[in-house]
């Protein structure tokens, strides 16, 4: 929840900009740390939610490591602190120069997607004189019931290796002399509400891993990746994901082996209530069918509406007035440069500061310049409430 306090700051501060609750994040790792602790999970914060300097710092100290999808990522991660021995490394498109960075670092593990890398990471590895740890990214098959764009895990998605070919990925491992196999490695999508996909999740992870396991390969970790979505309509009145739920569920469900360690890629979930997107209303438009809000906010800033038809909470911070429905859209020269249909605010004018909530994940990470328009800046709450 955006204070009074914080919102006459924001008088100061051109928008539209992003406005992080630390408070808020801090809490939220702390609940998730409680239970990662309490069963003795790893965990890696999947950087593409929220790539952000300070947001990574403060990860880090929580004790979580870091799940990379591109060299760059890697390279982010290590600056911001995170120890090469806690950062995973996935992506179906992995180039010779990312994978060389990340050889180079000396990372925990690259979550492989298909046999062609694997031989690639293999050649590479041996050119640099080292071994590669690898775990094999598993495409289960299972519908997250998520939104299209977002399921990973189906097997008409481009993710992962199909049960059918363990057979030649086992075999194609064992003669390559500089990659190690330590692991299987699962994600079947984000923004999962649906809390049982998870058993199932569970149970495909069992009867997977027993196919290895049954022909004497020695499954070391697995890596359920992440998922679990958060409460886009009541940002408010649950401003943390479920983790008990969630834990509860997994911990009942999979069968982990002695010595195994299970693995977690956390991301929305960790940071997605902690930010806001922060604008001004430019005008309001009386049109014959709807009045328009018109923000200095667009998809520019926060894509996810116009990508995925995604909602965001949408608050008038700062009226009181008569309740009224409104289309909340953006400067964009584009239809799909809307970010509500019907929305009921307070009666809104020119000035008026308005939020668009849960804004922390696949917000300010997926920004652009497009009508070159000027990239948002991030605020702090602890920094601005000084």
């Amino acid at each position: 929840m955006i204070t009074k306090k914080a919102i006459e700051k924001f008088g100061a501060i051109r928008t539209p900009f992003y406005y992080y609750d630390v408070e808020l994040l801090k809490k939220t790792l702390d609940v998730y740390t409680s239970y990662t602790k309490k069963f003795k999970y790893n965990a890696h914060y999947a950087i593409k939610a929220n790539a952000e300097p300070r947001i990574l710092q403060i990860i880090q100290k929580a004790g979580l490591g870091a799940d990379c999808v591109s060299g760059n990522e890697v390279k982010l991660a290590i600056k911001n602190g995170f120890a090469p021995s806690k950062i995973v490394y996935a992506g179906v498109g992995k180039s010779d120069a990312e994978i060389k960075t990340a050889l180079k670092a000396g990372i925990y593990s690259f979550n492989c997607e298909s046999v062609p890398e694997i031989q690639i990471i293999n050649d590479l590895a041996a050119g640099m004189g080292t071994t590669a740890r690898i775990s094999l990214r598993v495409n289960p098959d299972i519908d997250a019931h998520t939104h299209k764009y977002i399921s990973t895990g189906r097997k008409e998605d481009k993710f992962g290796i199909s049960p059918w070919e363990f057979e030649s990925v086992t075999n194609l491992i064992k003669n390559l002399k500089n990659v190690k196999l330590i692991g299987l490695h699962f994600h079947v999508g984000s923004q999962i509400t649906d809390m049982s996909v998870f058993p199932l999740l569970c149970r495909m992870v069992e009867q997977l891993q027993k196919w290895f396991i049954d022909r004497g390969i020695k499954i070391e970790n697995l890596n359920l990746g992440g998922g679990l979505g958060i409460d886009y309509a009541n940002p408010n009145e649950n401003p943390i994901a479920n983790f008990k739920d969630y834990f509860t569920l997994i911990n009942r469900n999979l069968i982990v082996r002695p010595g195994q360690k299970v693995h977690f890629e956390p991301g929305r979930a960790i940071v997605g209530q902690c930010g806001h997107l922060i604008s001004r209303v430019l005008y309001v438009k009386i049109g014959q069918k709807m009045k328009f809000v018109i923000l200095d906010a667009g998809m520019n800033d926060l894509i996810r509406p116009a990508l995925y038809q995604a909602h965001h909470a949408i608050e008038n911070l700062v009226s009181t007035g008569k309740i009224t429905k409104y289309d909340v859209v953006g400067p964009v020269c584009e239809s799909s440069d809307k970010f509500g249909h019907n929305i009921l605010l307070p009666e809104t004018h020119r000035g008026d500061f308005v939020a668009l909530h849960s804004a922390g994940a696949y917000g300010q990470v997926m920004a652009m310049k497009y009508n070159q328009k000027d990239l948002a800046k991030a605020y702090y709450s602890d920094e601005l409430l000084k």
